[in-house]
């Protein structure tokens, strides 16, 4: 007797151990725990990253090479160009060539929208793959360093490091504990391996050749190998020269033809099967290893099948890029710390004082009160409560991270340029330039903070929306009313999608912080957030006036006016993208890379100007 695989066996005891909560409380809490296993990988990530840069540093040379100059540059430019022919490498291979849809299958199986890339787009692709690879290299270099890993401790424990450390280790908690919460877990981590392992292999056609039909007798039929899960699939595309009949069934087992995959494909045509989500499955084992084919032509048939598949739970797709997203954000704090240590160390100065203070902690308290309570208040929307829910919370959020940036940029520069504490901190070996630039990442990783717990928040209770709405009657999706509980795709498709907007948010908050430390430079605190309060609506006005067809008609001089204010300051309605998230829009990944270098952009213009007034300011 063959031993039961040790999957099944997980999956056994977590179902007999599994805590009997009510179903809708288990939709609410899946997506949450789907989070909180992002971060967990993330901290795996982490670990295994540093793990890796310390292994290097071991490495004769490797540990003292960011201390030479000389050696460090070769390094990084040796580096640069491993990991941009990697990068490129894997940019040409997954994504799609371009060139005119090849025949047949092999057509139909890439998506239509993709067949065709303009050479900008690739040309752009490559250069973000240059620009990754450049920071790749220096931060490879820098933190293999034997000096930058001895401090990594005191870099966790110093900073915005240690509660985002405290905040994942209580999120990796909760998702050890939600394994006897969720239904099938081993199910949904199941989905997260096969994930690189479809990537890797992707939709290959299987081609097959069938022998020409006997003249006087019925074809007979011939199995097709395929290997594919019966859970992963979603399309079946099947093109021959001749015309074949497929079956996912023998044609001899007399089945209802609505309940299994038959096809009838003319020759030299192209036929498609979709899974589509509310039917049932045609297939009947979990592993499916051949489709039956019927050659009823008059020669023999070249027969090619493209299954398309996907992962049984695409839901866990946001694991990786949680766990991405939080690798980067401790790496990035270690190569700061690491490669300007000045500016780091004001960097660390200006986070410390700014969380310290009680305004940080009054905003944050308001903050996680607000949330909450928005998902109980009664927008009288007639179903589309979760829609507002998104728009209030991604707004609160927004509106206390600019409070928070435009208060620490005039008491950290203005108050102590006015005090006289910036000339004490400047009779230090320390530049103007590592002052005002430090002082800008320090707010950028106080207000960052608050965005990160004030976001998760969010999705919690975004997540949530749905189960509440429907107990009151009141939850629509895809402009039905549902006659059902909201199920947990439904509660983690309406927190995904919240999730660009909470990313916008912050970097709108970036671009408005970087011009608070320049103004304040030179202005005290109530004109800096005058003026930034005036940037603000600027820059959320200005564009609707360009646009405006009545008014470019009836008012020339405000559309004139209107295109030199969005010239000069900056157009924070890119980052305003609430009504697309409210709606369940899709956002593209390329929007969220193009703003972000807007913002990256702005920021270092607004940091140019900080630093040309600040370099003849008076300090005595």
């Amino acid at each position: 007797m063959n031993p039961i695989p040790s999957p099944l066996i997980l999956a056994d005891l977590f179902d007999r151990l599994r805590l009997q909560l009510p179903d809708p409380i288990v939709n609410w809490l899946t997506p949450v725990w789907i989070l909180c296993v992002g971060a967990t990988v993330g901290l795996i990530l982490t670990a295994g990253l540093w793990g890796i840069s310390w292994l290097l540093s071991a490495l004769p040379g490797i540990g003292t090479l960011y201390e030479q100059p000389a050696r460090r540059r070769i390094a990084i430019g040796a580096a640069t160009v491993i990991l941009f022919a990697l990068l490129a490498g894997l940019y040409f291979k997954f994504a799609p060539d371009g060139k005119a849809p090849p025949p047949q299958a092999a057509a139909a199986a890439q998506p239509a929208a993709a067949a065709n890339i303009q050479p900008l787009d690739r040309v752009w692709a490559l250069v973000g793959c240059l620009v990754a690879s450049g920071l790749l290299a220096v931060g490879l270099v820098a933190l293999s360093s034997r000096k930058a890993l001895a401090e990594t401790n005191i870099a966790l424990r110093e900073g915005v490091l240690w509660p985002l450390l405290i905040a994942a280790l209580v999120m990796a908690g909760c998702s050890l504990f939600g394994l006897f919460i969720v239904r099938k877990p081993t199910e949904l981590l199941d989905s997260l391996v096969r994930w690189p392992v479809l990537a890797v292999e992707g939709n290959r056609p299987q081609v097959v050749t069938l022998d020409a039909p006997p003249e006087f007798d019925e074809p007979s039929e011939v199995e097709v190998p395929v290997n594919f899960r019966k859970d992963e699939i979603r399309a079946v595309i099947v093109s021959a020269d001749q015309h074949v009949r497929i079956r996912s069934e023998k044609f001899s087992t007399n089945v209802d033809p609505s309940l299994l995959l038959a096809l009838d494909v003319p020759a030299n045509e192209t036929k498609t099967w979709r899974r589509e989500e509310a039917s049932g499955n045609p297939f009947r084992e979990p592993l499916v290893k051949g489709l039956y084919a019927k050659n009823l032509g008059t020669g023999p048939a070249t027969l090619s099948i493209t299954a398309v598949r996907r992962v049984a739970n695409p839901e866990m797709l946001l694991v990786p890029i949680m766990a991405v997203g939080m690798a980067a954000i401790f790496f990035v704090y270690l190569l700061q710390r690491a490669a300007l240590p000045k500016l780091a160390a004001v960097a660390l100065s200006t986070a410390k004082s700014d969380i310290a203070q009680p305004l940080y902690a009054i905003l944050m308290t308001a903050g996680i009160f607000g949330l909450i309570v928005f998902v109980f208040i009664p927008y009288n929307t007639f179903g589309d409560d979760i829609k507002q829910l998104k728009d209030s919370g991604l707004s609160l959020i927004l509106v206390l991270c600019i409070l928070q940036a435009v208060w620490a940029a005039s008491s950290s520069v203005a108050d102590e340029l006015e005090g006289k504490t910036a000339l004490t901190v400047l009779s230090k070996p320390v530049s103007r330039r590592d002052f005002i630039l430090g002082k800008f990442v320090g707010i950028a990783w106080s207000v960052g903070l608050m965005a990160v717990i004030l976001g998760v928040l969010l999705l919690i209770t975004v997540a949530y929306k749905p189960i509440y709405d429907y107990r009151e009657g009141g939850y629509e999706i895809n402009h039905q009313q549902m006659n059902n509980d909201p199920t947990w795709h439904d509660c983690h498709r309406e927190m995904a999608q919240t999730v660009p907007g909470i990313v916008l948010t912050y970097l709108e908050t970036l671009v408005l912080a970087a011009l608070s430390v320049a103004i304040s430079t030179r202005l005290p605190m109530i004109a800096n957030f005058l003026i930034c309060f005036a940037i603000y609506v600027l820059g959320h006005l200005t564009p609707l006036l360009v646009q405006s067809q009545v008014v470019a008609q009836q008012l020339p001089p405000v559309v004139f006016f209107g295109r030199l204010i969005a010239t000069v300051l900056p157009v924070l309605d890119h980052f305003n993208i609430q009504a697309s998230v409210a709606a369940g829009v899709p956002v593209p990944v390329q929007y969220l890379a193009w703003s972000l270098v807007y913002c990256l952009l702005y920021s270092a213009v607004a940091m140019l100007l900080a630093l040309t007034l600040f370099e003849d300011r008076d300090l005595a």
